[in-house]
């Protein structure tokens, strides 16, 4: 991941409504969910909200949408997230692991808490 699309990346992330949207997705696994069932999940957001917020999240290439039958199904991309964190962590060590050994423990153990709090 370049500096423009981690700053594209970024600037999507920084808005609540699309932070929630992410972790939703992230959570919800490969096969995603229905752009309805997300606007139900983050307590009925309007069609056009929505819509905007999904567009500006797959424009910064952190989740992609597919049509099927009736439905747009939307799921995370998982190697743009892990770019994005990566980035962050590149070089951060600077020869001295022990300095990103925090970051990287908590990201070894994500999938047991923070990913299980509440949308």
């Amino acid at each position: 991941m370049n500096e423009a699309q981690a700053l594209a990346a970024f600037a999507a992330l920084s808005q609540e409504t699309r932070l929630r949207v992410v972790r939703l997705l992230v959570r919800a696994g490969p096969d995603g969910m229905a752009a309805g069932a997300i606007g139900e999940a983050l307590g009925g957001a309007t069609t056009s909200r929505l819509s905007f917020h999904l567009t500006h999240l797959e424009h910064a290439g952190l989740i992609r949408s597919r049509r099927e039958g009736r439905f747009i199904i939307y799921s995370a991309v998982y190697p743009a997230l892990a770019g994005l964190v990566g980035f962050l962590l590149k070089n951060c060590c600077q020869g001295h692991p022990e300095i990103c050994a925090p970051a990287l423990a908590a990201l070894t153990c994500a999938c047991d808490s923070d990913l299980t709090e509440s949308v």
